[in-house]
């Protein structure tokens, strides 16, 4: 389908009128190109901006498989729509988010700068002050009357120390608050990293952190286990119940997931219904970690259904991959076992079902 398509694309004008596209070959084509579409520019807003691109390229993703399914004019005309609205609150989202990063920088700057321009008043006001000096001593050398000379010299030399002494005191005073507003800003920069690190709906640490802290447990060759967990019916969660019913509860169960764990452990989201957690120990005791989280965990779920509906319980668990890091594997190599495992858990907990 896709090599005739790309056969009518290669014809010459002449050709293409004796030869006209076949329409109901040529939709398959084209529906499948703006699927795969779809998903490209999910990865590309993560690429961009991985704070705020998770969301879009999670819905883009439920946008595309639902032109998996049977579809009318008016379905179609639902999706083209969502994927304007997407578009255009992911691109009012980073423009804000590379805003505020701009103005922590700016007002830095701007800091910086006034500093330095007091500075530079303060040395020349003293420049003056030395000038008028010098001249004085200049007068002083003209004079005969050496009682004279030495009365001003010393009147001379007590204005000089005054004038040093207050130097040294006012670059106290700048140093100490220059140093103070730098304090204050590299808390600021601090803060605004650590809120880059993190998942902006859950609170965890987002991929980026957890995918940093995987590479330096693996350069430093310390054991540790990688878990994906991914959630059993979430997408039924959103399709029913609403998306803030489904936001509140990966909040809830991403409490209950870092509340289940040792402090010296790492939990984080992963993407979309995935979460991630890192244990430092081998399989076996993971093992035994994970079956005590999954009792506390896994359960019901209390969220405010969309429409005035209410409250209602929604029962939550989620197939579960876990992979003991070898010396010598990579982080990509330890991903693929985890989520290897993570999916062969699915598929046996689908057949359980049946």
């Amino acid at each position: 389908m896709v090599i005739s398509l790309k056969k009518y694309l290669d014809m010459d004008g002449e050709e293409r009128r004796e030869n006209p596209p076949d329409v109901s070959a040529l939709l398959p084509a084209v529906l499948m190109a703006y699927r795969a579409a779809l998903i490209d520019m999910g990865k590309s807003s993560v690429q961009g901006c991985a704070t705020v691109g998770e969301e879009m390229q999670q819905s883009l993703a439920g946008l595309e498989a639902t032109l998996g399914g049977n579809l009318t004019p008016a379905l179609v005309a639902q999706i083209q729509s969502n994927v304007e609205k997407e578009l255009s609150k992911w691109g009012g989202r980073t423009a804000d988010y590379f805003k505020a990063k701009a103005n922590e920088v700016k007002e830095l700057l701007i800091v910086l700068a006034k500093t330095a321009e007091s500075v530079g008043e303060r040395d020349q006001r003293y420049a003056t002050r030395f000038t008028e000096l010098t001249t004085q001593l200049r007068t002083i050398a003209n004079l005969e009357d050496i009682a004279q000379v030495r009365t001003s010299l010393v009147q001379r030399a007590t204005e000089l120390k005054g004038y040093v002494d207050q130097m040294a005191q006012e670059s106290k005073k700048s140093v100490a608050q220059l140093q103070a507003e730098v304090s204050t800003y590299e808390s600021k920069l601090k803060a605004v990293e650590e809120l880059a690190l993190r998942d902006p709906l859950t609170g965890l640490s987002n991929r980026r952190n957890v995918e940093e802290r995987l590479e330096w447990r693996i350069a430093h060759q310390q054991q540790f286990c990688l878990i994906i967990l991914d959630l059993n019916s979430f997408k039924a969660i959103n399709d029913t119940f609403g998306h803030l019913a489904g936001d509140s509860m990966l909040k809830q169960f991403a409490q209950e997931l870092r509340n289940s764990i040792r402090s010296t452990d790492l939990v984080g989201r992963w993407s979309g219904d995935e979460f991630v957690i890192v244990l430092d120990c081998d399989l076996a005791a993971a093992k035994s970690q994970i079956e005590r989280m999954e009792k506390w965990v896994f359960g019901e779920y209390p969220i405010q259904a969309a429409g005035g509906k209410g409250e209602v319980k929604v029962n939550i668990d989620a197939a579960v991959g876990m992979a003991q890091w070898h010396a010598g594997e990579t982080l990509q190599q330890l991903i693929e076992r985890a989520d290897s495992a993570m999916y062969s858990d699915k598929k046996l907990a689908k057949k359980a079902k049946a």
